[in-house]
Formats: structure tokens, C-alpha cells, sequence
């Protein structure tokens, strides 16, 4: 799903995978783009970071993880200079109206952390 709605397929790997069970489409993240993540203290602070992330720099919301004790984690994916962007204007959007606590861009993460990334993909549907 990328964050204006459209799906983006790459002609060399699917990021997508049907899931029969569910009958959706389930966003995949394989370590070929850079990853970026934004972790604030509260739910609206990490939607308006996202909202600020897709809306300043073309990347694609990967996953999303409510870690507990109020934190919650949004991960993007994209190329590099597009995922820097977005994390930065992220962070600043969430830290003007809540609690900002981590931020951090992988330019090209091992290819495993893609199996760690995936386990809270988000459906497109």
C-alpha cells in the first residue's frame, strides 16, 4: 500500500503475497530499500508522523507495531534520500504535538530484518 492509495509493484520482486486464508493482500518488506522507523509515545503522534512521512516524500508505509506501554512504532520503506526526508519531518510533526522517542533510517538493512519488519505487515485491502 503506499500512502496515496496506489500499489507499487516492482518488476523484479512482489511486495505483495496473497494469503488464501484472508483473501487480502498483505505488504511484504524483502531489505532492498532503505527502512525508516518512527517511534512516538501514543497512537495520534505516529499517525500524524505517517501522514507527515507520506505526504512530504514518496515512500510506503510498511508495518506499524503498538510495542505497549503506550509506544508505538511506524515503519516506511523507499529509497534512500526519500525515506531521510520523510523521517525527519516525521519526527519533527510528532514531537510539535506528543512525545517523539526514537527515530532512525537504514539505508539498506540486511536482508533478514525484512523477516522482522514483516511479522505486523499491514493488509492492502
Amino acid at each position: 500500500m503506499r500512502c496515496n492509495n496506489d500499489i507499487k509493484i516492482n518488476k523484479t520482486f512482489a511486495f505483495f503475497k496473497f494469503n488464501s486464508k484472508r483473501s487480502k493482500k498483505v505488504m511484504k518488506y524483502y531489505g532492498e530499500e532503505a527502512l525508516g522507523l518512527v517511534e512516538t509515545r501514543g497512537m495520534v503522534p505516529a499517525i500524524y508522523a505517517l501522514d507527515v512521512m507520506c505526504k512530504s516524500a514518496d515512500v510506503v508505509l510498511v508495518s506499524y507495531e503498538n510495542i505497549g506501554s503506550g509506544l508505538v512504532t511506524v515503519l516506511v520503506k523507499g529509497d534512500v534520500a526519500a525515506v531521510r526526508t520523510a523521517v525527519e519531518r516525521g519526527a519533527e510533526a510528532a514531537a510539535s504535538i506528543g512525545t517523539l522517542t526514537a527515530q532512525n533510517v537504514m539505508p539498506r538493512p540486511v536482508g533478514r530484518v525484512g523477516t522482522i519488519v514483516s511479522v505486523h505487515d499491514i493488509d492492502t485491502q
